[in-house]
C-alpha cells in the first residue's frame, strides 16, 4: 500500500520532469545571438500595402537594407532545386499562375510578375548579393519553408543548399522554420549558426485544419526535444505555459509579426526582437 502511495506521488513530479525535458530550449548562447537582439525585422523586406514593392522582392530587400533594419525572409526549393526566396506554398496569391513552388521550374518562376509588378520571385542568392551591396551588416532571419510530405533526402538537401548560400554573406544570419525537422538539421549540419523554432497557437492551428494533438504538441514547444532552439519565434496570440517556460529558460523570444494596430511598445519591452510590417520601426530598440 505504501509503496503505492509513493508511486502515485511520484507519478506527478516524474510527468512535470518529462514535460521540461521535451521543452527545454536551447542552452542560452549570448555572444552568438547577441548580434539578433533589440532589433526589428522587416517582414519579408519593407514592401507596401499595396505590394508596391512587392514583398520578398528585389528592391524590397534593398530599401530594407538601406533603413538599417534586419531582414526576415523564406526560402524553399522550387521543381528543380533553386533556392527561390517566395513565402507561399504555392504561386496562386502573388501571381498570375497555379500550383505549387516545389513543382514548378525556376525557368518558369522566374517568368512570373509578383502581384501585377514588374519584378519576379529572386534566388536567394541574389537577394543575399542585393542585401550586401545596400547593407553588409544587415542581420538576417532565413526562414526554411518546410511541409509535412517533405521527407529524409528531400529535406537534407534543402538545409544543405540554405547553409551553402550562407556561408559568404558578410552579415550576421540566423536560421528558423515551423518544422522541428528542419531546425534539428541545422543544429545538426550547422551548431554554430543561431536556430529557432517559429510556433503558432493552438487556435490558429485549428483554424488551419490541424488536428487537436498535433495542434497542441506543434504550439506548445514539444518539438525542441529535437531542435534546442536559441530562439522561439512566436504569434501575436498570448504566450501560452510553452512559450514563457522557454523565455524563463533562457531562450531569445522573437516577435512576428508586429503590424500597425499592435502595441508596439509592449512588443518591444517584452521580445528580444521583432519582425515587422507596415509601419515605421525603430531600426534598433533596446
Amino acid at each position: 500500500m505504501l509503496l503505492i502511495l509513493l508511486l502515485l506521488l511520484a507519478l506527478p513530479v516524474l510527468l512535470v520532469a518529462l514535460v521540461l525535458f521535451l521543452v527545454w530550449p536551447g542552452t542560452p548562447r549570448a555572444a552568438l545571438r547577441q548580434p539578433f537582439c533589440g532589433r526589428s525585422y522587416a517582414h519579408r523586406g519593407l514592401f507596401g500595402t499595396q505590394q508596391r514593392p512587392p514583398e520578398n522582392s528585389l528592391p524590397a530587400f534593398a530599401a530594407a537594407a538601406r533603413s538599417g533594419y534586419g531582414i526576415e525572409l523564406d526560402v524553399q526549393f522550387t521543381k528543380d532545386r533553386q533556392l527561390v526566396v517566395f513565402h507561399d506554398d504555392t504561386l496562386d496569391r502573388m501571381t498570375s499562375a497555379r500550383g505549387g513552388v516545389d513543382s514548378t521550374p525556376w525557368p518558369v518562376v522566374s517568368t512570373l510578375p509578383l502581384a501585377g509588378s514588374g519584378e519576379h520571385a529572386p534566388l536567394f542568392s541574389e537577394v543575399l548579393r542585393t542585401v550586401a551591396r545596400a547593407n553588409p551588416a544587415t542581420p538576417l532571419i532565413v526562414e526554411i519553408k518546410s511541409r509535412y510530405e517533405y521527407k529524409g533526402r528531400y529535406l537534407v538537401e534543402l538545409c544543405r543548399a540554405v547553409l551553402g548560400a550562407l556561408k559568404n554573406y558578410p552579415g550576421p544570419y540566423c536560421i528558423e522554420s515551423f518544422d522541428p525537422r528542419v531546425v534539428r538539421l541545422v543544429r545538426v549540419m550547422a551548431p554554430g549558426v543561431v536556430r529557432g523554432q517559429l510556433v503558432d497557437s493552438y487556435r490558429n492551428h485549428r483554424i488551419y485544419g490541424t488536428a487537436a494533438l498535433p495542434a497542441y504538441l506543434l504550439s506548445h514547444c514539444f518539438g525542441n526535444l529535437l531542435a534546442r532552439p536559441d530562439f522561439i519565434a512566436w504569434c501575436p496570440d498570448k504566450r501560452n505555459w510553452a512559450i514563457r517556460l522557454c523565455a524563463a529558460l533562457g531562450a531569445m523570444t522573437v516577435m512576428w509579426t508586429a503590424m500597425p494596430g499592435h502595441d508596439i511598445a509592449r512588443l518591444e519591452r517584452d521580445n528580444d526582437a521583432v519582425i515587422f510590417q507596415w509601419y515605421d520601426a525603430q531600426p534598433k530598440y533596446k
